[in-house]
């Protein structure tokens, strides 16, 4: 057909029958160079669906010959392998202001994390091997020992996130039987997470005790009985009651668990490991604390304030982690290889303390010191300007970041960046302005993402520790607003 070897007149409109064959289309030079590259299935099905959207556009009349011919077809054609062949799962760079970002990501991983994974993953390994014995091992011992060893438990297991470590813990001690909760504690995570529906699933049956303000030691010794299975204390690291309130501390509820024979199990959630306050920030209760007060299970992630990969970890007693390690549910729910070698190497940056806010990207970022990031703000101010003028203005602000993740929801982390607001706009084209920009820098090959508030586009730069990546991008971003 005539489309794919000849040139036509530019703005004239073609018809269905004017588009060529997936086998014409195929004979094409440089569909040719993509099927030596590619191979024929993957090559193939994207020349259907470009046609197939072709004849579309021709049926509806709005289709130029110019977009047949066959410079054109083959470019089309190669986008169309780029895109399929294009990783969803991209990186970018956080400018939020939010450290631990649950929709991007959570923590960054530690160089010798990732260092493990690569030297794991490029060769088998002993994942359920002893290499001692020669015989079958437990994956759980590659991490027991470290997590033993920092917290001070007796014994530990992991499984995927710590939603099912607190679903597996709840089942495997107090299925078919009674969990004694504040209802001050009854919290809701993201996705509609919620400790009662958990409860629900694990087999156990809630029961309430105490006031949304106010609960008392009182209320759970009225409420055991011979059906009690379990006492649970959840931080409320996700929101803050203040005022009028009162809860009970761990070690007053271990006194009363313990005397009616009756494990208690805690749920701290972000997962520090190390007093935060030392580093200048707001205290997490640690695991190792709850332990000390008389906490059979402790449930933490591994995957925010700890910095490592989505985990959930579970630390206590003997008696208590060795029931939760054979509940069968544990299986469905145990960590893979990938996840368990990070988790190993995070850990073992715990055992050299001084070291941690230098080699764990979630402490380092998280104690950046405000003049650095005030300093890389006004460097980065005269290029941003320069990349988005005339249709954008650019200052150096002073901000106020979070933590993230649900961490210390009320702490800000005084930060520094650049605001970015539309030039000479109305009021009421400010909206499509500021959203113009976004897109923008969502769509550079490493998309930026920041935060509008007050009539701006907010670039936190707490999280750029490196401005390298984000200024090769600047002139690519001034060609795209041009």
């Amino acid at each position: 057909m005539a489309a794919t070897d000849e040139s036509v007149v530019h703005g004239s409109k073609a018809r269905p029958q004017d588009l060529p064959s997936v086998d014409k289309l195929l004979r094409l030079e440089a569909a040719r160079a993509l099927l030596d590259e590619h191979g024929h299935t993957l090559v193939a099905n994207e020349a259907r669906a470009l046609l197939d959207s072709l004849r579309a556009q021709a049926l509806a009349g709005s289709l130029n010959k110019a977009h047949i011919e066959a410079d054109a077809l083959a470019d089309a054609l190669a986008s169309r392998v780029q895109a399929r062949l294009a990783p969803r799962m991209r990186p970018v760079l956080n400018l939020t202001g939010t450290v631990i970002h649950t929709n991007l990501g959570r923590a960054v991983l530690a160089d010798a994390a990732m260092q493990r994974l690569l030297a794991v993953m490029a060769a088998p390994n002993n994942l359920e091997y002893d290499l001692a014995s020669g015989g079958r091992g437990d994956r759980d011992s590659l991490v027991e020992d470290l997590l033993c060893t920092i917290t001070g438990a007796q014994a530990a297991t992991v499984v995927n996130n710590n939603a099912a470590a607190v679903l597996l813990s709840i089942a495997a001690l107090a299925r078919e039987r009674e969990v004694i909760i504040s209802r001050g504690e009854l919290v809701e995570i993201g996705g509609a997470f919620r400790m009662p529906d958990v409860m629900a699933s694990a087999g156990a049956r809630m029961v309430e005790v105490g006031t949304t303000n106010r609960t008392h030691p009182q209320d759970y010794e009225r409420a055991i009985n011979a059906n009690t299975a379990l006492l649970m204390k959840v931080h409320t690291s996700n929101y803050a009651v203040q005022g009028f309130t009162a809860a009970v501390d761990e070690a007053t509820l271990a006194g009363i668990a313990h005397a009616r024979g009756v494990p208690l199990a805690t749920d701290l959630g972000s997962g520090s490991l190390v007093d935060l306050a030392h580093y200048g920030l707001p205290r997490e209760p640690l695991p190792q604390e709850m332990l000390a007060a008389g906490c059979d299970v402790v449930t933490f992630s591994g995957d925010k304030l700890l910095g490592g990969p989505q985990a959930g970890l579970i630390v206590g007693s003997k008696e208590a982690v060795g029931r939760i390690r054979k509940f069968p549910m544990k299986r469905a729910l145990r960590m893979s290889k990938l996840p368990l070698a990070a988790l190993e190497a995070t850990l073992m940056l715990y055992l050299r303390p001084e070291r941690l806010a230098k080699d764990l990207p979630t402490l380092r970022m998280l104690t950046r010191p405000a003049d650095a990031i005030r300093s890389m703000a006004q460097a980065l101010q005269p290029k941003v300007a320069a990349a988005v003028a005339p249709r954008f203005t650019v200052g150096v602000v002073e901000l106020l970041g979070q933590i993230g993740s649900g961490s210390l929801p009320v702490a800000r982390l005084p930060s520094a960046g650049l605001a970015l607001a539309p030039a000479g706009t109305a009021k009421k084209g400010l909206g499509t302005a500021l959203d113009a920009i976004a897109t923008a820098l969502r769509a550079l090959p490493l998309p930026v993402i920041g935060r509008v508030a007050e009539d701006r586009l907010l670039l936190d730069l707490r999280c750029l520790e490196d401005s390298a990546a984000f200024e090769e991008q600047l002139p690519l971003l001034h060609e795209m607003l041009a």
